[in-house]
């Protein structure tokens, strides 16, 4: 039989930790005003609902974008987004980490608008050291206008991997000791921006604006950020605690590459890796390395 005060310490015991539960919840939900500044727009990006909804819109005159107060060196990074529905072809909704500078790092995720009932196209990019051209592209599995979505970026020492609702769909590994440079000594910000692209997003450009459909509006919310915040020329994430950092060491098993392949076979709609026209002298060496 439990005594009583065995009762009583267990009892203390579990809302010490329901407690620490629900600050650690709160501490990771995200708040808009906190955690990001409204960059341009001239009031076209509006945040909500006590900092907890943003929403981007275009319009003939201007788009609109906003980006991180913090700058991150790796981290595990979520955001929500509803896209913009109907004909938003011309638009596009991007999503990216990138550092400053002309030799800068960057990862991408752009959504390319779309006729009305055509699929939305996800085109992804890397780039090193100023050096894009790391093209992937693929359409999704599900409506992106209908509800909100997750996409997401594990950004570590290892490798780069771009998610969708959790599916991995891409890897970008690091293959320094091969001579390919990875991203791991800039901090990035974390950016986004809803602007006019009909000279080349729709169908390379074949497709143009319906600016009566304007304004066009996309929507965030439920951002995450499990990070190495850079500050002062200095990360966050300590070498003497690991408590909280598991994803650092994160990688793909079987069932992440499983699920890759699946995506690349069935979604994926173009792959730099495999275009013979733009690299008739060879591909880049990591495609044949990855």
């Amino acid at each position: 039989m439990t005594s009583p005060s065995t009762f009583v310490a267990t009892k203390n015991m579990a809302m010490v930790f329901l407690l620490s539960s629900c600050l650690l919840l709160a501490a990771s939900a995200g708040n808009f005003y906190q955690d990001f500044d409204i960059t341009w727009g001239d009031g076209r990006a509006k945040i909500l609902n006590n900092g907890q909804r943003l929403t981007l819109s275009l319009d003939k005159t201007s788009g609109s974008g906003f980006k991180s107060k913090k700058q991150y060196l790796f981290g595990k990074i979520d955001m929500q987004l509803k896209l913009v529905p109907g004909n938003s072809a011309g638009t596009v909704t991007a999503y990216y980490l990138s550092s400053l500078g002309s030799a800068h790092d960057e990862i991408d995720f752009e959504f390319l608008g779309n006729l009305s009932g055509d699929p939305y196209i996800l085109h992804t990019n890397v780039f090193t050291q100023g050096k894009g051209n790391r093209e992937q592209q693929f359409y999704l599995w599900f409506d992106p206008t209908k509800d909100f979505h997750t996409y997401s970026i594990l950004w570590n020492p290892q490798a780069i991997i771009f998610s969708v609702e959790g599916t991995p769909i891409r890897e970008f590994k690091n293959l320094e000791s091969k001579g390919i440079p990875f991203p791991k000594k800039q901090p990035m910000l974390i950016y986004s921006s809803l602007w006019n692209a009909d000279d080349w997003a729709t169908r390379g450009g074949l497709v143009k604006t319906d600016w009566s459909q304007a304004p066009f509006t996309a929507s965030y919310r439920n951002f995450n950020a499990r990070a190495c915040v850079w500050s002062t020329g200095s990360s966050s994430c300590s070498s003497n605690n690991s408590s909280g950092y598991s994803w650092l060491t994160e990688s793909l098993d079987a069932t992440g590459q499983e699920k890759i392949k699946w995506v690349q076979k069935n979604y994926m709609i173009y792959n730099y890796c495999t275009d013979i026209k733009r690299f008739p002298q060879g591909f880049p060496p990591e495609c044949s390395l990855s």
